[in-house]
């Protein structure tokens, strides 16, 4: 018995350590213990395709057809094309209001209306963040950094919650866009400021673990061939304690280099799940429209080299606007000047 009570006494003591880990972010902060709540990747290989300027393009009188020339609403095109989750990126307080939360709930309630899973990706910006800018939200500029973490939290938490409020919960969210140096900066910069790029990562886990603890947070970074970055990045968040569930990438390679640049993302992908043990998703792949034959080829070789891995170790890709045709000068896509799929889309299918 006496044993007994002294297994006990130390049980408890080690609950209220766990406890007593997190410094609260604001009111709504979560207790969160990964070890009690371990994620678990998808068993089914996720086929995603980010169209995120949807609304804009429909709205600019952009659309968008079959193989066969019929008109088609974008969200079931995309379906039937073979994708079965939808990635959509969302912006603090953009000047146009596209991508800022009310345009996101537009699009996240037709994706979720016809069955597709939800990646929400969060810039913590008022547009676009990529490894050549991150702009710090002109409302959060002067802030310290106590009170950053507290934005962050807050504005994840707010998305996340109108989507709950709708019976919208995503699959997934991503913390930052591209955060190869950071985010915010040049508070968040990773190369010069890796323990508050850290504090950043950790607030947005800690928001979107309030909302349910079952969703997965990625990091996200470009590059996916650049072991180099991945793990200098990854060391440094490891360092700090930082928590999150998936390690993203992206990959845009061309006709010269796909088979090259595949092989060594695959490689990446092994190697740091031995490291981290974390799982990856692409998160952004892309190729020149314009070359579908070898933009096919590029697809189905990732997309076959990825099957091969366990779920474990990578579970997914995702392409980057895909139905983007003659928009913005933008080469990546993969629907032809005629508003049709090329071939580059045909590997979703299987």
């Amino acid at each position: 018995m006496k044993r007994y009570l002294v297994l006990l006494f130390s049980l408890l003591i080690f609950l209220q350590s766990c406890a007593q880990v997190e410094t609260p972010i604001s009111s709504k902060t979560v207790v969160l213990d990964t070890i009690l709540h371990p994620y678990t990747p998808p068993t089914e290989l996720i086929k995603g395709a980010d169209i995120s300027w949807v609304t804009e393009m429909e709205k600019a009188g952009i659309s968008f057809y079959n193989a066969q020339g019929v008109k088609k609403d974008c969200f079931i095109l995309m379906k039937e094309l073979g994708f079965n989750t939808i990635r959509l990126r969302v912006w603090v307080n953009p000047k146009d209001g596209y991508c800022n939360l009310s345009d996101l709930l537009v699009k996240a309630k037709r994706a979720k209306a016809i069955g597709l899973k939800l990646l929400i990706d969060f810039h913590y910006s008022d547009s676009w963040a990529d490894p050549g800018k991150q702009f710090m939200p002109e409302e959060w500029k002067g802030k310290t950094i106590t009170e950053l973490e507290a934005k962050i939290y807050d504005h994840t938490f707010e998305v996340l919650n109108t989507l709950k409020s709708n019976n919208i919960v995503p699959e997934f969210v991503q913390i930052g866009n591209e955060t190869n140096d950071g985010m915010m900066w040049e508070v968040g910069r990773a190369s010069t400021n890796m323990d508050t790029f850290a504090k950043f990562i950790e607030a947005g886990y800690r928001a979107t673990k309030k909302i349910d603890v079952s969703i997965g947070v990625i990091v996200h970074i470009s590059n996916g061939y650049d072991k180099k970055l991945f793990n200098w990045i990854f060391d440094g968040l490891k360092k700090y304690k930082t928590r999150y569930d998936i390690i993203g990438m992206s990959l845009y390679p061309d006709a010269k280099n796909w088979l090259s640049l595949n092989q060594l993302c695959i490689e990446n992908i092994v190697e740091l799940n031995v490291k981290f043990n974390k799982p990856t998703l692409l998160c952004e792949i892309g190729f020149n429209y314009n070359d579908p034959e070898n933009g096919k080829m590029f697809v189905e070789d990732l997309k076959n080299r990825i099957l091969k891995l366990s779920k474990k170790q990578a579970f997914g890709l995702m392409y980057w606007e895909p139905q983007a045709y003659n928009w913005k000068n933008y080469s990546l896509g993969a629907f032809d000047n005629t508003g049709k799929p090329t071939k580059i889309l045909d590997p979703f299918l299987n």
